[in-house]
C-alpha cells in the first residue's frame, strides 16, 4: 500500500498542479526565484569554414541574413546580393512561396498539395535550417501535418523518388562488424537523441525498408519544434536489415538493401552492435524506437530498457497518449478519476501499440484499486481485445504471448452470450463499452453496423478512439462517429481531422490522440534529469499531466487534448513532470552545468523554469571563424 499512497499522491499532485497553474506564467518568472540556464545560445558560435562552405552548411547557413561584418569576417562579401535582409523578410519570402502553392490548389489539401508543402519545406531544411525551424515552430498547427502523420507516410512510400540529400545514419546488415567505427562518420560529438527504425511497420503502411527513414526524421522535427532539442544533436537513423516488401525488391529505384528480412539472431545480433556503438560514442544520448514491427518492438524494449536510456514510442508513447485521453474522458463525463476500474474498454487491435494501452491501462487501474494482485486481476477483466481473428480468448490455439493477459475466460464470456472470434459489432453489443479504442491500422473497421451497437452503450459519454495512422487507417471518420451514436461522444483520433458542425451553433470536437504531445516531453524531461533509463513512473507521470492539463470547462465540452498550437508549453510541462518524477525515484544524475544534488533540491517553479531556459529556439547566432 507504500507504493500505491505514494503513486497517488503524485498522481493527485500533478492533476492540481496543472489544473490550478491556469497557464500562468510560473512563479519562478514573478517572485525572483532561481532560475537555471545554460548559456548556450547565448554566445558566439566558433566555426571552422568559410566562404561557399559556410553557405552550403544548413546548420550555419543565414542566406541574405549574413550581416556585412560576418561577410568580411567569413568571405562571403559578393557571394550574396548586397542587400542585408532580416529573419523576418526572409520567412515572409519563403511563406510567400506557400501561400502562391495554396492559391493554386483548388480543389483544397489533396495527398499531392500536401507533398508539394512538404517538398518546399524540405528544400528550406536542406539549406537553412534556423529559418526551417523558425516557420515549423511559428505555424506549428499548420506544418505539424506536413512534417508528421499523416503526410510523413506519403513521404516515406515516395521517398527513393524524394531522396535529394542525405539526412541522417544508415546502418546495414552490410555493415555487420563496421559500426562501431561508422558512428565517428557523424560530424556531431555530442548526441541528444536518437529516432531509429528499422523501416518493418511504418505508421500503418506496413514494411517500406530504407525508406522509413523518413518517420525518423519527421519525429525528429517535432522533438527540435515542441521540446526545443537543438537540431545540431539530434540523428535520424536507419537499420536497413532488408525488405519483405516484394515490391521494394523489384523496384530498380528502391535505394535500400534488395533482399529479405533478417529475422532471428541474426537480426537481434544487428540491433544489438547498433545500440552497443552509438552507446559507446555518445554515452549520455536518448534511443527513441519507432515503427518496428509487432514482433520485435515488444522483445527489443524488455531486452534494452534497463541498460540503456531508451524507450519505445509506439509501445509507451501511444499507452501514455491513450491513457491520457481515457482518463480525460473520465472526467469529461463528470466523474472522479478513480472511476476509471469501472470503464468497460473495447480495444480493437492487438499489435504493439495496443497491447501497450492495454498493458498502461490496466496497470494504472491497478493501482487506483489497491496495487495488489487482486486489483491487478480485477483490472484485466475491464478489457475486451479484438484482433484480426476476432475475440481474443484463452479458448484460442496459439495465442500471442503478449496479448494472453487480456485473453478473455470462456466462462466469462458465455454468459455475456459471447464466443471466441466474436465479431467487434457482436462485441460492441453485449458488453456496451465506455470506450471503443481502435489501434488496428484498417481504416472504416468502426463501421455503421458497430457504431450503431455502441449506441446501446450504459455509458452517458460513450468515448470513440480510432487511434490508427495514416488517415486512411482510421478507423472511423468524426462525421461517422457523431452522425450515428450522437452528439454527446467524445472523439479522438491519431491523425487530424476538422471539427464536426452539428448544428444549432454545436460543434463536435475532434481530439487528436497524437504521440507528439508525449514523446517530446519524455525525451527532454529525461534527457535535462539526466535519468540513466526510462521509468514506467516517468512515463506514467508524462500521461497524468497530459490527462490533467486540460481544464474542467474544456473537458466538459468534450476537448481532452490541447492544440498543437499549445505543444511547447504542454511539452515543458511534461518535461516537468519527467523530472520531478525521476527525483522522487531517485534516478537524476543531472545535465551538463546542471549538478544532480541541485537538481534534487529545486521547487516544481524551478525545475520548470530550468527546463524552459534549456529549450532551444531558433535564432541566427554571431558566427566567428576558427582555423581548425
Amino acid at each position: 500500500m507504500g507504493n500505491f499512497s505514494r503513486q497517488m499522491r503524485i498522481s493527485s499532485a500533478l492533476l492540481k498542479r496543472f489544473q490550478s497553474r491556469g497557464r500562468a506564467v510560473s512563479a519562478a518568472n514573478v517572485d525572483g526565484s532561481r532560475c537555471f540556464t545554460t548559456t548556450e545560445g547565448h554566445r558566439p558560435t566558433i566555426v571552422h569554414k568559410r566562404s561557399l562552405d559556410i553557405l552550403h552548411d544548413p546548420w550555419f547557413n543565414k542566406g541574405t541574413a549574413f550581416s556585412m561584418t560576418e561577410r568580411d569576417r567569413l568571405d562571403l562579401r559578393g557571394l550574396l546580393p548586397p542587400n542585408v535582409m532580416t529573419p523576418e523578410q526572409q520567412i515572409m519570402r519563403f511563406m510567400s512561396d506557400l501561400k502562391r502553392l495554396e492559391l493554386s490548389a483548388r480543389d483544397g489539401p489533396s495527398d499531392p498539395y500536401n507533398l508539394a508543402k512538404w517538398r518546399i519545406l524540405n528544400r528550406l531544411h536542406d539549406r537553412n535550417e534556423t529559418m526551417y525551424y523558425k516557420v515549423l515552430i511559428d505555424n506549428i498547427e499548420e506544418y505539424a501535418p506536413i512534417v508528421y502523420t499523416p503526410t510523413v507516410g506519403l513521404v516515406c512510400q515516395k521517398y527513393s523518388g524524394l531522396f535529394r540529400r542525405p539526412r541522417g545514419m544508415y546502418f546495414s546488415a552490410a555493415d555487420r562488424g563496421e559500426m562501431m567505427s561508422m558512428v565517428y562518420n557523424w560530424p556531431s560529438d555530442q548526441v541528444d537523441m536518437i529516432v531509429v527504425t528499422d523501416g518493418s511497420r511504418i505508421l500503418g503502411l506496413g514494411d517500406l525498408g530504407v525508406q522509413g527513414i523518413g518517420i525518423a526524421i519527421g519525429k525528429l522535427d517535432l522533438y527540435v519544434a515542441a521540446a526545443g532539442l537543438n537540431p545540431q544533436r539530434v540523428l535520424p537513423v536507419m537499420i536497413d536489415v532488408g525488405t519483405n516488401n516484394e515490391e521494394l525488391l523489384k523496384d530498380p529505384m528502391y535505394l535500400g538493401l534488395q533482399e529479405h528480412r533478417l529475422d532471428g539472431d541474426e537480426y537481434v545480433s544487428v540491433i544489438d552492435e547498433f545500440m552497443e556503438a552509438v552507446f559507446t560514442r555518445w554515452p549520455h544520448v536518448i534511443v527513441q524506437f519507432e515503427d518496428f514491427q509487432s514482433k520485435w518492438a515488444l522483445n527489443l524494449l524488455q531486452r534494452y530498457r534497463k541498460e540503456y536510456r531508451m524507450f519505445n514510442d509506439d509501445v509507451q508513447g501511444t499507452a501514455g497518449v491513450a491513457l491520457a485521453g481515457l482518463l480525460g474522458a473520465v472526467r469529461a463525463q463528470g466523474r472522479p478519476m478513480i472511476d476509471f476500474p469501472k470503464m468497460k474498454i473495447v480495444v480493437a487491435g492487438a499489435g504493439s501499440a495496443g497491447i501497450g494501452v492495454l498493458n498502461a491501462a490496466r496497470k494504472t487501474m491497478a493501482r487506483m484499486l489497491g496495487d495488489t494482485e487482486i486489483a491487478f486481476e480485477s483490472a484485466r477483466s475491464q478489457f475486451w481485445v479484438v484482433d484480426a481473428n476476432g475475440l481474443v480468448t484463452e479458448a484460442r490455439e496459439n495465442i500471442d504471448p503478449d496479448a494472453r493477459p487480456f485473453a478473455r475466460k470462456v466462462k466469462e464470456i458465455e454468459r455475456q452470450g459471447l464466443a471466441e472470434g466474436a465479431n467487434l459489432a457482436e462485441v460492441v453489443h453485449k458488453v456496451k463499452p465506455d470506450v471503443l479504442l481502435g489501434l488496428s491500422a484498417v481504416g472504416g473497421l468502426f463501421s455503421k453496423e458497430v457504431l450503431e451497437a455502441l449506441k446501446e452503450t450504459t455509458s452517458t459519454r460513450p468515448a470513440i478512439f480510432p487511434m490508427s495512422n495514416p488517415t486512411r487507417n482510421a478507423e472511423c471518420t468524426p462525421e461517422d462517429a457523431f452522425s450515428i451514436v450522437g452528439d454527446n461522444i467524445i472523439f479522438a483520433s491519431g491523425s487530424p481531422f476538422k471539427d464536426v458542425k452539428l448544428g444549432n451553433g454545436h460543434v463536435g470536437h475532434c481530439n487528436q490522440a497524437n504521440n507528439m504531445f508525449l514523446f517530446p516531453g519524455i525525451g527532454l524531461g529525461t534527457l535535462l534529469s539526466g535519468s540513466k533509463i526510462v521509468s514506467d513512473g516517468m512515463l506514467q507521470a508524462a500521461a497524468e499531466c497530459l490527462a490533467g492539463y486540460m481544464t474542467e470547462e474544456e473537458v466538459l465540452q468534450g476537448i481532452i487534448y490541447p492544440s498543437i498550437s499549445r505543444i511547447r508549453d504542454i511539452t515543458k510541462e511534461i518535461a516537468t513532470a519527467v523530472i520531478m518524477e525521476a527525483i522522487e525515484e531517485d534516478l537524476v544524475e543531472g545535465y551538463r552545468e546542471m549538478d544532480a544534488r541541485v537538481l534534487q533540491k529545486l521547487s516544481q517553479d524551478e525545475i520548470r523554469c530550468y527546463v524552459q531556459n534549456n529549450m532551444w529556439s531558433p535564432g541566427y547566432p554571431t558566427l566567428v571563424y576558427k582555423q581548425d
